[in-house]
């Protein structure tokens, strides 16, 4: 998908140092992967079926990112459900409508793969962002929970 100087697509095998670039802008506090960690980890991604991370560029700049992932469902007369993660765009381009776009771009093609529903969570309080996840048609009707593994 491009829109002026702006395009969305599928991550490629040669994008990785796009993405860890990206995913710097994420979370301060994580350390970087190391290289042959990002490497086998991101060959995992690309080969996992229902799994695409978009990126979006302004001009030849890695400005946002996305991933989108399809799961397969026995309910819903079989229809499958999609979950965005990692919804994440450059510092430096920030507040220029670009995450909304891969966002946009990505629930379409949850459509087109039949999902009924696709679900985004944030850890995020801040009313900025919750209402930026509204804009983008997200209602908060429902309850989330988590767990995470003790370190």
């Amino acid at each position: 998908m491009a829109s002026g100087n702006f395009t969305i697509r599928p991550v490629t095998s040669t994008d990785l140092q796009n993405l860890i670039t990206l995913y710097g802008h994420f979370n301060s506090t994580d350390r970087p992967l190391a290289p042959e960690l990002a490497e086998e980890r991101f060959s995992a991604i690309l080969a996992q079926p229902g799994m695409t991370v978009f990126i979006g560029f302004t001009d030849e700049t890695a400005a946002t990112t996305a991933t989108l992932i399809v799961i397969p469902n026995l309910t819903r007369n079989g229809a499958s459900y999609a979950l965005i993660e990692n919804v994440i765009t450059h510092a430096d381009h920030r507040k220029r409508g670009y995450a909304g776009k891969v966002i946009q771009h990505a629930i379409a093609q949850a459509w087109k793969a039949g999902c009924y529903k696709v679900m985004l969570l944030t850890g995020s309080k801040d009313p900025a962002t919750l209402r930026f996840y509204e804009n983008c048609g997200f209602v908060q009707d429902k309850t989330g929970y988590q767990i995470r593994r003790q370190s």
